[in-house]
């Protein structure tokens, strides 16, 4: 029998081509040309002290053999990098040109001196190195699943190629962050596409590279072993000894342990007649607690108090005898004026604290450990994806909030994992705006000189409002809403705080004009760590609180 001929409808056609339609590509590639052009142009504008420790890394790689390496320190910029990182200076310091190594590129001296050849060949590394960042996030959004994930990545992925804080502390201030970070979203890929061997592979050549990473550590560790290694079937024909050895996944465990002994092994042991020195340079414990500059943090937070607290005994004599009796401190050191000037500002070889009891090393290891452990036990039980990113996002809180000696750069540990998955849920929103403005507003004094501020101000501002935009715009909206007086109170916050910045700028602009403004240097630092460590704060308790008690944002789906 013929078959009769369907002309379809104009309606079935226009449905047709909906449903035909092929899914919209998103790619990286025009943001990337952008991005490429602004740190062109920030090429000869400042760059700290850290050029000078690079370029010296670039030197002592060159010039000396391996053996060498981890004691030479002719320079106080010390290599003090793990051995990954080693190689990568030894990598490309051979691609210095001639007329860059006579610029003094090359040169193992105490103080670096050099030109625009050096500092045009570093700042080309960086901008290099960086093409893993970006294959990354393409990574990323490649492999999304559907369309609604690859716009919500798309948005995400964006927002961490055009960082602020990458473009101030790599492409200014100079470092090779975006390299780095770019292996630590291989890492979290791979564990999304449950690819747990290039996990574990690429979170040992992340520490392998940059020490600061174990920060991290025991959420990668516990999402491999409960995710790859571990699986709970218990069989009642089976013996107690029996189901128990069952319980470990013996072939992955050892595949998993040979992926990670090996890229350590490569690692390490080419410096195994130096390694207790190569080992003292990663760990050198005789730092303050806090960094001259206060990381807005808990400990700057105790550290503005103790101030406030000396100010208190100084200038309101009633006070002094509770406060002695609470407090228990010597009293005789608050009359000397050049030991109040320089405490608690992590100097090593001063005081830390005046009033309030010292911080130890022990303690600061301890409040870490245990806010780790916290989130560590959800995800111990529900090793999904979404569960492991939330973790390693506490995992950085904690190291962050807590830490001895902590940099104010490492609040980057807590924004890329969690920029991952602040588009799951809109009530994830407020903790990743309070994260974004005060970490990277807390960035801000690390760029001092005048012709950076437009570039560190308005950028961040820029960036902060387009993405404030489309993260809501894309982010998914849960069966329950709520918390739009805690939005209120957020928005309200980060308006104050642009507010502060102002203010702040202003005065530092101006300090080099009336001298007088010079005296309030320190108190801009300590505004900017105060109040970011306010903002930060309450983020964590805001994401603690979803992390502990909504499950429904943790669980797997689109």
């Amino acid at each position: 029998m013929a078959m009769k001929k369907v002309t379809p409808t104009k309606n079935a056609n226009i449905e047709s081509k909906k449903g035909t339609q092929p899914s919209k590509k998103y790619t990286l590639f025009n943001i990337w040309v952008v991005s490429l052009a602004l740190k062109l142009l920030l090429m000869v504008g400042y760059h700290s002290t850290d050029f000078d420790v690079h370029r010296n890394w670039l030197a002592i790689t060159n010039k000396l053999p391996l053996s060498q390496w981890y004691i030479e320190n002719t320079s106080q910029w010390t290599l003090d990098y793990p051995p990954f990182f080693a190689f990568f200076e030894w990598a490309l310091s051979q691609f210095v040109p001639p007329h860059v190594a006579g610029d003094g590129c090359l040169d193992i001296v105490e103080k670096g001196s050099y030109g625009l050849p050096t500092v045009y060949f570093q700042r080309g590394t960086v901008i290099l190195s960086e093409a893993v960042l970006f294959v990354a996030l393409q990574w990323i959004i490649d492999t999304s699943p559907t369309h609604a994930l690859r716009r919500r990545m798309y948005v995400a992925t964006a927002s961490l190629a055009l960082s602020p804080g990458l473009m101030l502390i790599d492409h200014i201030h100079f470092q090779y962050n975006g390299m780095m970070y770019g292996m630590l979203l291989l890492c979290l890929n791979s564990a999304r596409l449950e690819r747990y061997l290039f996990c574990g592979f690429w979170f040992a050549v992340l520490l392998c590279f940059k020490h600061i990473y174990l920060y991290l550590a025991p959420a990668v560790f516990v999402f491999l072993l409960r995710a790859y290694c571990l699986k709970f079937k218990w069989n009642n024909k089976r013996n107690f000894v029996a189901n128990l050895l069952n319980v470990v996944q013996w072939g992955n465990l050892f595949k998993l342990g040979a992926v990670v002994i090996s890229v350590f092994a490569v690692a390490f042991l080419p410096f195994y007649n130096t390694l207790p020195q190569l080992l003292s340079r990663l760990f050198p414990f005789s730092r303050g607690l806090t960094h001259a500059y206060w990381a807005p943090n808990m400990w700057a937070l105790y550290s503005f108090f103790d101030r406030v607290l000396i100010q208190i005994y100084k200038k309101i004599p009633v006070t002094r005898f509770l406060l002695k009796r609470v407090f228990q401190f010597d009293a005789c050191l608050l009359s000397q004026d050049d030991l109040l000037n320089t405490s608690t500002r992590g100097i090593v070889g001063n005081i830390e604290f005046f009033i309030l009891p010292e911080i130890t090393p022990k303690l600061t290891f301890l409040l870490t450990l245990f806010y780790q452990m916290m989130a560590l036990i959800p995800l111990f039980f529900q090793p999904t994806y979404r569960r492991f990113t939330g973790a390693m996002t506490l995992c950085g809180y904690a190291s962050f909030l807590f830490g001895w000696h902590v940099h104010e750069k490492a609040i980057l540990l807590v924004i890329f994992p969690l920029t991952l998955i602040v588009s799951r849920d809109k009530r994830l929103l407020p903790a990743y705006n309070l994260l974004v403005a005060c970490g990277y507003g807390s960035l801000f004094p690390l760029i001092y000189t005048c012709n950076e501020w437009l570039v560190k101000v308005l950028y961040t501002l820029l960036w902060y409002i387009v993405f404030y935009f489309n993260f809501r715009k894309v982010a998914r909206v849960p069966k329950k809403t709520s918390g739009a007086i805690i939005d209120r109170v957020v928005n309200g916050y980060i308006l104050i705080f642009i507010f502060v910045v102002s203010i702040t700028s202003v005065i530092d602009l101006l300090s080099n004009k009336f001298l007088i403004l010079k005296k309030f240097e320190f108190l801009n630092l300590m505004i900017y760590s105060v109040y970011c460590s306010i903002g930060v704060i309450s983020s964590w308790n805001t994401f603690s609180w979803l992390y502990f008690v909504d499950d429904e944002i943790w669980t797997e789906g689109e």
